[in-house]
């Protein structure tokens, strides 16, 4: 039996259906964006200062004083300097639960100078340089737990019209919704007495020109109000009072931008960047930094981390702590903890899944796939897998993402104080591995997995070639610019020793938030072993004497005084570990899962959805 053809009206009703389903999915996923982003850009709520009635407040016989946090900037995405949105709630929301309020600069004012009593926890909260993306991401999370902040600037900023900054129509608008008061970051952020890592003297540069050639630099530049402008040998370039006309020329121009833009100067400050127990890197320069701090100021953040002020500090040398990108949370609450002795609210998870693990040391937080395990200052945080202690024969794969400059370890058949087993630890970007007390391998981890090195003299020139790349862009005259474009072009077709023709291989310090991700596999079946990191094998098939069944550890460690080229300082690690699976290690190809921290099934597909819809959103916001 032949079938029934269709008629042409049919084929154009079916298609005209098809269309209007699909154009109401397409206006309800649009109306949702909109819905989201609308939320998510605008602040409907008014801030309502704490209620003394309904906060604990300080024993007027302890002086508990407050803690500040001052955050560099906040974006919808994690970058290396700039807090994600969500790491920012997840930051609030612990200190909202550990009962922190905030409180305004007259509140800090008043505690200083009238004896004002504070709540017990109280928070003074900021954002530094004045970041558009920062105001419209932070400001919705700091609205939800009625949070109060300051928002810094640079003055420059509003002559020069930079789009990525908060003009002063965004600060009034601010101020107007009460979540904000404004502060100063000061004039200008500048740079001088700059040299780069093989000793080039670079001089002044601005924001632009510091970012092209910060991989190359070192510790050796200033800001512009800390010291003297100097030669390449260390000598100053201008006299007392030309130093003193530079310095003033920046306080005067903020005082009369402020004033003709926003009608008043801010009353707080943030002195970029001191950390000197002075007001400056040189004396002279530092009095001429104080004289108009006092003159123009009521308040001066001086310092950078530690994060308590008590009534001890001056009004004028406070100190913040400036929370990292990629601090978790219970890494946040460890570092507030150090410094103030106060009960925080730690963070968990998943309980569920911690519920596997006896927390020995440090704190763990669980989070979909992955376990934050957060060491205290100048120590190490520690679990133990619940009932692994008959564990012998197995596999063990773990994805670790904390940063280069730290421990991650793996303990197999330890016994309940891991004093004995099989310790294989990521430390500082170096691979350790330990039969019991006895060192059986180490290696650097970019020559195990065979990263391609770079030699010195390569270094050396990509360092050149980006630094006359500014000259040609910011020369003085056409002139020079042409002549510093023929020397660029020469650099671009230099042949520098490689390594494998025998330079010397350069090594790079590792900087205290260099990312890493690293895929480590373990195998342990009688008296073998066998260890590879990212499919590259340490060892293979290594005999070993810890033959005994035993515990599943893993650890977190502070890595040692940490180098950062902005002079950070942070003894506090948080270990990062992905995928976490036990099977055991029959030799068979079916494996017996014995702990596994994947997702599956419906929480993969969740957690695969939000992400992609947080991609969808992120598009929208940044084409809308």
């Amino acid at each position: 039996m032949s079938k029934k053809k269709r008629k042409p009206k049919d084929l154009v009703r079916r298609k005209n259906i098809r269309k209007v389903v699909r154009s109401i999915a397409e206006g309800a996923i649009l109306i949702l964006l909109l819905v989201t982003v609308i939320r998510t850009l605008f602040t409907f709520d008014t801030y309502e200062p704490y209620n003394e009635a309904e906060v604990e407040m300080a024993d007027p016989d302890e002086d508990t004083g407050f803690i500040a946090l001052s955050y560099f900037g906040v974006d919808r995405n994690e970058t290396k300097t700039l807090v994600s949105t969500e790491r920012l709630k997840e930051h609030i929301d612990a200190l909202y639960k550990s009962g922190y309020v905030t409180i305004t600069q007259q509140d800090i004012l008043d505690y200083y100078l009238e004896g004002k009593e504070l709540p017990k926890k109280s928070l003074f909260l900021m954002f530094e340089d004045g970041r558009r993306d920062t105001a419209i991401f932070a400001q919705k999370v700091t609205e939800e737990y009625n949070y109060l902040s300051t928002i810094m600037t640079y003055a420059d900023k509003f002559e020069s019209k930079d789009s990525k900054f908060l003009m002063p129509d965004d600060l009034k608008a601010l101020e107007e919704g009460s979540f904000c008061e404004l502060g100063t970051n000061g004039y200008r952020l500048e740079y001088i007495n700059v040299f780069d890592r093989y000793e080039r003297f670079l001089g002044r540069m601005n924001t632009l020109e510091y970012a092209h050639v910060q991989p190359y630099l070192g510790r050796d530049y200033n800001h512009y109000l800390m010291d003297y402008i100097r030669d390449e040998y260390d000598i100053p370039r201008e006299s007392y009072e030309q130093m003193k006309t530079r310095i003033d020329f920046d306080y005067d121009e903020m005082q009369r931008i402020y004033t003709e833009e926003m009608g008043e100067m801010p009353r707080m400050y943030a002195l970029m960047h001191a950390n000197t127990g002075m007001f400056g890197e040189n004396e002279r320069v530092s009095a001429v930094n104080q004289a108009r701090i006092f003159e123009l100021f009521d308040m001066n953040f001086n310092r950078e981390g530690y994060v308590l002020n008590t009534r001890e500090s001056s009004l004028y040398d406070l100190t913040r702590m400036q929370p990292q990108a990629y601090w978790h949370t219970n890494h946040l609450l460890m570092r507030i903890w150090d410094d103030t002795e106060q009960d925080m609210a730690w963070v968990d998870g998943d309980l569920s899944r911690k519920s596997d693990w006896d927390e020995l040391n440090g704190k763990a937080e669980f989070q979909d796939n992955e376990i934050y395990l957060t060491c205290e200052p100048k120590s190490v945080g520690t679990l133990r897998l619940r009932d692994s202690e008959s564990y012998r024969d197995v596999i063990v794969n773990v994805r670790l993402k904390g940063n280069k400059l730290g421990i991650q370890s793996v303990y197999l058949r330890a016994d309940e104080n891991h004093e004995s087993g099989i310790c294989v630890r990521i430390e500082n970007n170096m691979l350790y591995i330990l039969d019991g007390n006895r060192e059986i391998y180490r290696a650097n981890l970019d020559k195990l997995t065979q990263t391609e090195p770079v030699s010195v003299e390569e270094d050396d020139l990509a360092a050149q070639i980006a630094e006359k790349e500014l000259e040609v862009q910011y020369a003085a005259t056409v002139d020079k610019s042409k002549d510093a474009a023929v020397e660029l072009t020469a650099l671009n077709t230099a042949q520098p020793a490689t390594v494998e023709e025998g330079a010397e291989e350069y090594v790079e310090d590792i900087n205290i938030n260099d990312p890493a991700d690293r895929q480590l596999h373990i195998e342990v079946k009688d008296d073998k072993l066998r260890v590879s990191v990212d499919g590259y094998y340490a060892v293979e098939d290594v005999q070993i004497d810890s033959a005994d069944a035993g515990y599943i550890f893993i650890m977190s460690g502070w890595g040692g005084e940490a180098y950062s080229q902005r002079n950070l300082a942070d003894d506090v690690y948080d270990g990062v570990f992905v995928d976490f699976e036990v099977t055991q290690n029959t030799g068979a190809k079916e494996e017996i899962v014995l702990y596994d921290d994947k997702l599956h099934g419906l929480d993969w597909f969740m957690w695969k959805a939000k992400h992609i819809w947080t991609v969808v959103l992120n598009w929208f916001i940044n084409t809308f």
